[in-house]
């Protein structure tokens, strides 16, 4: 199943390490992704898929969460068709 992340917050050393290893940790394959920085503020979008990952989306979620709060960011991931749907015109 794919998923969209993104990830906003003020920007910091690590902030990408950071996510990946959670990705890392839950066999979660990163298939596209986008990042920037304007002024401070970094911005991230990534495609992934959580097909081959040993716990449920909701696990996934509750860990980017978690690590989110940890680092004063915003990391969220939605199913790819909510995602689209909610995006569409």
């Amino acid at each position: 199943m794919k998923a969209v992340i993104t990830v906003v917050g003020k920007d910091k050393i690590g902030i990408i390490y950071h996510v990946t290893s959670v990705l890392f940790e839950y066999d979660v394959n990163i298939l596209d992704i986008n990042q920037t920085i304007m002024e401070d503020l970094f911005t991230m979008v990534m495609l992934v898929d959580t097909s081959k990952a040993p716990v449920s989306f909701e696990q996934i979620q509750k860990k980017l969460d978690e690590k989110g709060q940890e680092l004063g960011l915003s990391i969220r991931i939605q199913h790819e068709g909510i995602f689209k749907a909610m995006h569409e015109l």
